[in-house]
């Protein structure tokens, strides 16, 4: 739209300067033979009422350019040449008196025929291509005003027609630049009234996602309420039967059992961790120490690390005050660090570290286990996707909700490798905001 309304305009604008032009050329070039006109009237009353004699040149070079020629009219019968190198020149003595354009010679000459006070009839003339000349370069000097004019027009218009979509343009990166889960309604006030209608049409459309949304969130909350009861019935049935006796054949078949079971309880417990997430909004942020945080996360993890003889711990002393809600950065962290246990092998190794980089807290959890592809980096930030060839426990909802939860705090998160040369180990480095000292 705005380049069809500026190319249209610009034609516009084109058509309309071509044809005021042709016309101020016309006119011009016409005013200026008019002017040219009075100009030899001009000298003919001057002739006349300074009762002048004439007296003709001989041999004498004059300027073509800028002569007028006046002489008697029954003089041009006394003519010696037949062009207008002499004067007197060869004009008809019968002409009558007025304006008259002739020819002598090759060249055409304008000439005004007047009869005198005294009865003499004199002739004022000057040559046809030099009034010509005179008024054509008058003509294009009154075309000066529009080649200034158009380009300036065309740069007012293209100008005027951004600031126009501008508008637009701010609320197209506004959109943009929204999170997911972010669906208030646009601010229509400050926009113009020809888009209003639309933008108004946009937010009723967000609402009504709005409210699928949070009709599909409180589904999922409600279903892994009422799944949770079913299954805690199940676990402590499991573990009762665990502690009876029974045949290793009749227990070999139950650990399967219970780690379906384990499996189903952790997956409920991340679906509603992640419909809290998504349905709650942004809760207000404080200063948090970041190694408090590790040492409450590694105190709830900790048995399960040494299930697992896996050297675990905090890199450095220096610690970091993070901008973050307190237990959504205890969920994010403990979901990391819970992720990088269980897919570490046993006797491996999870270091936990906080830093610096370019005025963000820098958070990383490097552990040695197996990584994860680069081509899969993008992917297992998605609900429910786990990647293939492993035998771990989870739900693929861990990084879901850490990726949540980094965005509504205004972070970013990346994945890398611990060991770059040998692309073994997983390294998460999270970039969250930070309280200034």
């Amino acid at each position: 739209m705005q380049l069809r309304l500026s190319v249209t305009l610009s034609l516009a604008i084109l058509l309309v300067a071509m044809l005021a032009a042709i016309f101020a050329f016309v006119s011009a070039f016409d005013e200026a033979h008019e002017m040219q006109d009075d100009t030899l009237r001009q000298v003919a009353s001057l002739f006349d009422r300074q009762h002048m004699t004439l007296r003709y040149p001989q041999g004498v070079a004059d300027d073509e350019e800028s002569r007028l020629i006046v002489q008697y009219l029954a003089d041009g019968a006394k003519a010696t040449g037949t062009d207008d190198a002499t004067i007197p020149l060869p004009f008809p003595t019968t002409l009558a008196d007025g304006l008259s354009t002739r020819d002598v010679g090759a060249e055409a000459f304008r000439i005004l025929v007047k009869t005198t006070a005294l009865g003499e009839r004199i002739v004022v003339a000057q040559e046809s291509d030099v009034r010509d000349k005179d008024a054509r370069e008058s003509a294009w000097r009154s075309l000066l005003p529009f080649l200034i004019l158009f380009p300036v027009l065309l740069l007012v218009v293209g100008d005027l027609v951004r600031k126009v979509f501008r508008p637009i343009a701010s609320l197209s990166a506004e959109i943009d630049q929204r999170a997911e889960q972010d669906l208030h309604p646009i601010d229509e006030h400050h926009l113009p009234s020809e888009i209003r209608p639309f933008v108004v049409a946009i937010n009723r459309l967000l609402a009504r996602v709005a409210n699928a949304m949070e009709t599909q969130r409180r589904f999922v909350a409600d279903a892994a309420h009422e799944l949770r009861s079913p299954l805690t019935a199940l676990s402590l049935q499991a573990e009762r039967l665990a502690a009876s006796e029974m045949s290793p054949e009749a227990r070999e078949r139950l650990r399967p059992l219970h780690r379906g079971i384990e499996r189903g309880r952790k997956l409920l417990d991340q679906l509603l961790d992640l419909a809290r997430v998504q349905s709650t909004p942004s809760l207000p942020t404080t200063a948090v120490s970041l190694h408090g945080v590790y040492r409450r996360v590694l105190e709830d993890l900790l048995p399960l690390a040494e299930a697992k003889q896996i050297d675990i711990g905090v890199e450095g002393d220096h610690d970091v005050q993070v901008l973050m809600d307190d237990v959504e950065l205890t969920t994010l962290v403990k979901n990391l660090v819970d992720n990088a246990i269980r897919y570490t092998p046993a006797g491996g190794r999870v270091d936990l570290s906080a830093g610096l980089d370019q005025g963000l807290a820098l958070l990383q959890i490097k552990d040695s286990g197996p990584g994860i592809a680069r081509e899969e980096h993008s992917r297992v930030f998605d609900a429910f996707y786990r990647s293939l060839g492993n035998d771990e426990v989870g739900s693929g909802l861990g990084l879901s909700i850490v990726k949540t939860l980094v965005e509504r705090a205004g972070g970013r998160i990346s994945l890398g490798y611990t060991e770059e040369a040998n692309q073994r180990g997983l390294c998460v480095s999270l970039w969250l905001p930070r309280r200034q000292p």
